[in-house]
């Protein structure tokens, strides 16, 4: 296995990890955003949102548009809104899976054990 060949890709799910990032991606993938319009649906410091919005910018998952003194971020591509689609259909998947099994393990809970057969 080559470290230069995963090490980006790792890298790019690095930078998808953090939640104020994947808020501003769900909101970006509706439409182009101010930042004041972001900072109440993401709901962190303005600092932190600027942070968060500096790494996607490294990351050229975001772009920015200046108009007067408003700085206006929008996806910098479309493949980024559908890749969290998927990434919505795939945990979607996972926590319905999760469900049955804890409905399964419940169920198991509730019906009475057999009783012990004699000579056992």
């Amino acid at each position: 296995m080559s470290a230069l060949l995963y090490q980006p890709r790792a890298d790019f799910f690095k930078t998808l990890g953090h939640p104020a990032r994947i808020r501003v991606l769900e909101l970006l993938a509706e439409r182009e955003h101010a930042v004041s319009e972001m900072l109440p649906e993401v709901g962190v410091e303005p600092a932190h949102l600027s942070q968060q919005l500096a790494v996607l910018r490294r990351a050229n998952l975001v772009v920015t548009r200046k108009e007067g003194s408003t700085v206006h971020y929008s996806l910098a591509s479309p493949r980024v809104a559908e890749l969290l689609r998927v990434a919505r259909e795939i945990l979607s998947g996972v926590l319905a899976d999760q469900a049955r099994l804890l409905g399964d393990l419940r169920a198991e809970q509730q019906t009475p054990a057999p009783p012990p057969r004699a000579g056992h």
